[in-house]
């Protein structure tokens, strides 16, 4: 069998696959080059560079597995790699430490305006005064984000002395506790903390989340630091507030463009900046080359699966009676997860007709898969998810019945927070297709898929023809439109499936329909 391994990892990695008598090839190819090129190739190895598009994936032939030496996987068609069975893997922990020193380390630049004394010295001059800076003794930072990377950050903040508060919406207090956090809405961090380091995925709802309006709430003098993606960071707005003296300095390792060519961040002396450097350490890319190489030689020579986004770690003769209810529990859980407010601490998952007949532990994977991958990201995966939801404290059960109501077969979904509880439950139509046909206490059919709009309402006229009117008129056409109602005038739910993304002013527009009392986008 042969891989080919299309960005530079190390000799070790390459080893690896040989000895396992791979027949490995190292090329760096352009995008169409790659199309011609991955035909005959079982395996297919990348980093950052390589774009695995739905060309790509559909041009390989023989192609059965992608590997990512890194976590990022927003470089590879994940739908088309999975609609064509093709297995896509990362190595979500290698990077961890790398990226947390490298936090660690721009603080620290940060507070002492390291880099910028080096230049004025370099030119010759001896500018003690203009340099002054901070202790980070006894100062509070503020941690976005307590994954596998923002845990390691408030660790060695805590090391120097910081008062570390934490926002997660997947951590429990208890676990928040136990790693020494102080957990707290985004306003009580943003308002508190001195500094402010950025740890999530980039998604919709984390999309220019440091903007002029979350600017305005915190202190005066804040230093903001972005190792994860860019896009988290509005930098226009960032400017202003760097200009204004409202943010006394920035630290960026990540940009909505890069290289971040003809942006004004750079020229100002108040920002620090490295060139995407946080998983940058040769004992990084060692162990991420080592890693992917171990994963694909595990899954080309003895047919075992780790580390996948896209499969399962079962037997092959299991796998094609129970794929079809993996791909309805990620979406049931995808779905609940983006619907949900406040910290997941309990998950109750339901089996009801023939899926009581399964062996479950797979779909229950892929239910706390589709449930954390909204703010993990490619940190989460089909081997990790069940470690994750543990390492976070999230209570997680199963419950089977032989009665489906008026389905042969049903997976729920349940999660509570408190005193707060979310509900979703799914089916499969013909056997393969999914289909939520409840969510929370409102019976409804729709297809989990796309861009959806779900909206809370009074059921009222006119909610609906001024929802589509709003929409119309914003040019975004609906694809489908689901309602279900508790009883006749009383609470509604709408779910409106989208050709697009929405964009927020529009959802704003929407959120001030009269009735309308709550708008979540989704995307599944």
């Amino acid at each position: 069998m042969k891989v080919l391994v299309s960005d530079s990892i190390s000799q070790n990695g390459l080893d690896i696959l040989k000895k396992a008598g791979l027949e490995v090839d190292m090329k760096k190819l352009s995008p169409d080059e790659l199309i011609r090129e991955i035909k005959g190739y079982e395996g297919l190895i990348i980093r950052s560079a390589t774009k695995v598009t739905s060309e790509v994936i559909n041009a390989g032939d023989k192609l059965k597995v992608i590997g990512r030496a890194g976590s990022g996987l927003d470089n590879v068609d994940k739908e088309a790699a999975t609609k064509k069975g093709v297995v896509v893997m990362n190595t979500p922990g290698g990077n961890t430490i790398t990226t947390a020193e490298h936090t660690i380390a721009l603080i620290l630049a940060l507070a002492r305006l390291i880099p910028q004394a080096s230049s004025s010295m370099k030119v010759g001059k001896w500018e003690k005064k203009k340099f002054m800076g901070v202790e980070v003794y006894n100062k509070v930072l503020g941690v976005i984000g307590i994954g596998n990377i923002g845990s390691q950050v408030a660790k060695r903040a805590q090391a120097l002395q910081m008062n570390v508060l934490g926002n997660d919406p997947f951590l429990s207090k208890e676990k928040a506790k136990e790693l020494g956090i102080e957990l707290v809405e985004l306003p009580e961090l943003y308002s508190r903390s001195d500094f402010i380091t950025i740890h999530t995925p980039l998604t919709p709802e984390t999309k220019n989340m440091i903007n002029r309006d979350t600017i305005k709430t915190m202190k005066y003098g804040v230093r903001i630091i972005n190792c994860a993606r860019g896009g988290i960071v509005n930098e226009n707005d960032l400017y202003d507030a760097l200009v204004s003296g409202k943010v006394a300095g920035a630290a960026l390792d990540v940009f909505e463009k890069e290289p971040p060519e003809g942006s004004p961040l750079i020229g100002l002396d108040s920002v620090i900046c490295t060139p995407h450097l946080g998983a940058a350490t040769a004992e990084a890319q060692e162990n991420v080359a080592i890693a992917i190489a171990e994963q694909i030689v595990d899954y080309l020579v003895y047919g075992t699966v780790r580390n996948a986004v896209n499969v399962p770690s079962v037997s092959a003769d299991l796998l094609p009676r129970i794929r079809p209810y993996i791909n309805l529990a990620e979406r049931v859980g995808s779905f609940l997860s983006q619907i949900f407010e406040g910290g997941i601490e309990e998950v109750t998952v339901e089996y009801k007709g023939e899926a009581s007949e399964l062996t479950v532990a797979p779909i229950t994977v892929a239910i706390l898969k589709g449930l954390l991958t909204p703010m993990l990201q490619e940190t989460v995966n089909f081997v990790n998810a069940p470690f994750i939801a543990k390492e976070r404290g999230i209570e997680v059960r199963e419950l089977k019945g032989p009665e489906a109501g008026d389905y042969s077969t049903l997976v729920g979904l349940e999660v509570r927070s408190g005193k707060n509880r979310g509900y979703v439950s799914g089916t499969l139509y013909n056997r393969k297709d999914p289909r939520i046909v409840q969510i929370n206490e409102f019976p409804i059919e729709t297809i989990p898929e796309g861009d959806m709009l779900v909206l809370s309402n009074n059921d009222r006229p006119g909610v609906i023809g001024n929802i589509g009117t709003i929409l119309g008129e914003n040019a975004i056409n609906i694809a489908r439109m689901q309602f279900g109602r508790e009883t006749l005038g009383g609470k509604a739910i709408s779910v409106v499936s989208v050709d697009s993304p929405v964009p927020d002013k529009v959802i704003a527009e929407i959120k001030k329909l009269p009735n309308v009392l709550s708008v979540k986008q989704i995307r599944i």
